[in-house]
């Protein structure tokens, strides 16, 4: 079986307890979760779980069909990489010595659109965004020099769709219901 990393994106009520029947729903099936990200979506009172596995196309059609059964879940959807746009953000710290002493760092700064987030006479703090190879290369680079402290961020994505899925389900749900969806 081919093995893919998925992004599925999952629209729920924000009620306690989801996120540990969301992930009994992968370890059952021994599923690693890669990244996770939970937020606010831009509908009131629904939040958007982001969440990316490796595993193959019948695995996720079946997981994404459990998590919908949930009766929190409003929607869970499926994508590969080329049916999103994605992004993670990075913060690496780094010794300010190594900042000050070289031109090195600040060629590689420049050269991954880094920013600087602190300095201070101990450390600096970098900030990447962008997809996990573009922030792991920069880490390659500054492993090389010294790092004190990494840290990366679950994905987030949004559909290459001009038409968001959850809004016509939840419009459809509307009319069928005649009532919003946070009512119904």
């Amino acid at each position: 079986m081919d093995q893919t990393l998925y992004t599925l994106n999952v629209y729920s009520e924000n009620f306690a307890g989801l996120l540990n029947q969301i992930t009994t729903i992968f370890t059952r099936r021994q599923l690693n979760i890669e990244s996770l990200n939970v937020s606010a979506s831009s509908i009131k009172g629904i939040h958007k779980y982001t969440i990316t596995t490796v595993t193959d196309e019948d695995t996720i059609q079946k997981v994404t069909k459990q998590i919908e059964k949930r009766i929190d879940v409003v929607q869970a959807n499926y994508f590969l990489d080329d049916e999103i746009y994605y992004r993670e953000i990075a913060l690496y710290k780094i010794p300010t010595k190594e900042l000050l002493d070289t031109n090195r760092i600040e060629s590689i700064i420049s050269r991954h659109n880094a920013r600087l987030i602190e300095v201070n006479p101990t450390f600096t703090v970098l900030q990447k965004s962008g997809t996990t190879e573009e922030t792991q290369e920069l880490y390659d680079e500054l492993k090389q020099i010294g790092i004190l402290q990494f840290v990366r961020s679950g994905r987030v994505a949004i559909t290459k769709s001009c038409i968001e899925t959850l809004n016509e389900y939840l419009a459809e749900r509307e009319a069928k219901y005649g009532r919003p969806a946070e009512n119904a």
